[in-house]
């Protein structure tokens, strides 16, 4: 039965395919194969599926590599970006410290200005007291003088009644007469000049008060603008505070003890010994002095900031192309060992990849360490430590100081590894952490 269904399947497809024979001939003999429609088709089935097969592997591997290029020009992308991004927030920063120290420099001569102009205030106070004195004691002169004239005036009257009754002009009255005169003539004459000098007074007292308004208009007008520049300076202290306050604190750390220390780190002073001075007026302090202060302490807190970000690990240790292989936490460990705590974060790249300090500190360790391979260990402020694994060559030595960006070694694959790739550590108080806490704290700061 099977011979014979074959037989009608050859015998249907033999239009389409005919028997062909394929001849061997030796020296001997001749030989021949021959091929029936059904293997002829079956021998056609197979080139066809091992023909698909290839197009279809052959596209697959496309689609791989064309993903991977997609996927590293994305990775691409997003560095330039990142970089960008820095770059803007770098020279926005620096914009920001400009303005600050411009803003700083017209505040000291506004201080500098309004002192001047409250010595000239006071001056002018001072001269305005000195010509009202003055005025009062020309009017009380002048008071006592045209008192004194009128009496003069009544006793030469009494004396030409008398010298009239008398009838004589040699007689003592007549003597007398003439003194009074004399007198009066002198005292006309003091009186008109003690009049013309309280003109003169008056009219230096009138300049004097219109000066002082003029003064008090240009203060007031001063302490407007001081008032400005107070306010732009109080808001620019407090924008670029807020984000390293943010930071400090994603970062898991107290910006108040952090600024303590550093502050207690560079706060060296001295000088010669000068006389204690103790002031006993007992002024209330002036606002302006006293917003001016606020705003010096902000600049201070700024600086304190910008040294304690340079001894805590916020930036990236490697710089050129890498990517992500492994996070910190429990993983599967990749020597097939289980499941193990991965205390760090490991960056994969190309051999000899050079890797930067991410803080400043000192070299506490900078060798072979069994299973870190080439390690280099790093001592920051705060009980901070950081650590490069499996490098390839050690550019430090243990004790040498290091500062943030400082190159310490290159990427390589040395002790347990299972390929090129840096693992870093941060430790605070001993223990490990995250550091990508530390990285992405500072994403939008830096």
């Amino acid at each position: 039965m099977p011979r014979r269904i074959l037989h009608r399947i050859n015998h249907a497809l033999e239009k389409r395919f005919p028997e062909q024979r394929l001849f061997l001939k030796s020296e001997t003999e001749t030989r021949f194969i021959r091929l029936r429609p059904v293997t002829q088709v079956a021998a056609l089935a197979g080139g066809v599926s091992l023909f698909a097969w290839a197009v279809v592997a052959t596209a697959l591997v496309m689609v791989d590599s064309l993903g991977a290029g997609s996927a590293r020009e994305q990775t691409a992308r997003e560095r330039i970006a990142y970089e960008t991004r820095l770059d803007m927030l770098a020279r926005q920063r620096d914009e920001r410290a400009d303005e600050a120290l411009s803003a700083q420099e017209r505040f000291n001569l506004a201080l500098a200005k309004v002192s001047q102009m409250q010595s000239l205030l006071l001056a002018s106070e001072d001269r305005r007291k000195e010509v009202e004195t003055g005025l009062d004691v020309v009017q009380q002169t002048l008071r006592r003088t045209i008192g004194e004239r009128d009496a003069a005036r009544a006793d030469a009257s009494e004396l030409r009644v008398a010298l009239a009754e008398q009838g004589g002009e040699g007689s003592p009255l007549a003597a007398r007469a003439r003194e009074v005169e004399d007198t009066m003539t002198v005292l006309a004459g003091t009186l008109g000049a003690i009049a013309t000098e309280r003109d003169h007074l008056a009219s230096a007292a009138v300049e004097a008060r219109h000066e002082a308004g003029l003064i008090a208009l240009e203060k007031r007008l001063l302490e407007e603008r001081n008032d400005q520049i107070f306010t732009r300076l109080e808001e620019a202290v407090s924008v670029s505070m807020e984000p390293l306050d943010r930071m400090f604190r994603s970062a898991g750390l107290n910006p108040e003890q952090v600024l303590r220390e550093v502050r207690r780190g560079y706060s060296g002073q001295g000088g010669p010994v000068t006389p204690l001075r103790i002031s006993t007026k007992g002024e209330v302090p002036d606002p302006h002095a006293l917003r001016a202060d606020a705003i010096l302490q902000g600049f201070d807190r700024m600086a304190l900031y910008r040294i304690a970000t340079q001894k805590v690990p916020f930036a990236n240790p490697v710089r050129g192309s890498y990517r992500f292989t492994s996070g910190f936490g429990f993983r599967r460990d990749p020597k097939g060992k289980g499941t193990r705590m991965h205390a760090g974060t490991d960056f994969a790249g190309a051999r000899g990849t050079p890797i930067h300090s991410t803080a400043d500190g000192v070299v506490v360790e900078a060798g072979w360490h069994t299973g870190y391979g080439n390690v280099v260990t790093v001592r920051h402020a705060f009980g901070i430590e950081t650590r490069y694994a499996h490098l390839s060559q050690i550019r430090v030595k243990s004790g040498q100081s290091v500062s943030r960006g400082d190159r310490i070694g290159d990427m390589g694959n040395t002790g347990r590894s299972t390929g090129t790739h840096l693992h870093y550590e941060v430790r605070v108080g001993g223990k490990p952490v995250n550091p990508m806490t530390y990285i992405k704290a500072a994403t939008n700061v830096f």
